[in-house]
């Protein structure tokens, strides 16, 4: 059986408290990269953050993140995704409320 690639992988560099890392997030694409970087970036204590598609063939993101006052960076990702994850579901939430509600406007298409 193979073995399941991981779903974030730190890549070598990366500094030994973890304040400055890339991390590859596998399965991603721009939609996630872009959210993510704007979620990591709300956080003051973060000092830089981009990320990158290294190769369109590549089915992958890459997430560079550097901190502050030598804080972890590996927190601040984890913080972002949780705080994304909320978001989500708040966004969910009130659109599930809002279709409930039935003022959209409907189309029937005909045959």
């Amino acid at each position: 059986m193979a073995e399941a690639t991981p779903k974030i992988k730190i890549m070598k560099g990366a500094a030994p408290d973890l304040s400055a890392a890339t991390y590859q997030i596998f399965d991603e694409s721009h939609t996630m990269g872009n959210a993510l970087r704007w979620m990591i970036m709300k956080n003051p204590k973060v000092e830089f953050c981009g990320y990158s598609v290294p190769h369109p063939s590549e089915n992958l993101i890459q997430l560079r993140i550097q901190m502050y006052d030598g804080l972890s960076s590996l927190d601040a990702l984890l913080e972002a995704l949780s705080n994304l994850d909320d978001v989500c579901d708040s966004v969910e939430e009130k659109y599930r409320a809002s279709l409930a509600e039935g003022r959209y406007e409907r189309w029937e298409e005909k045959s």
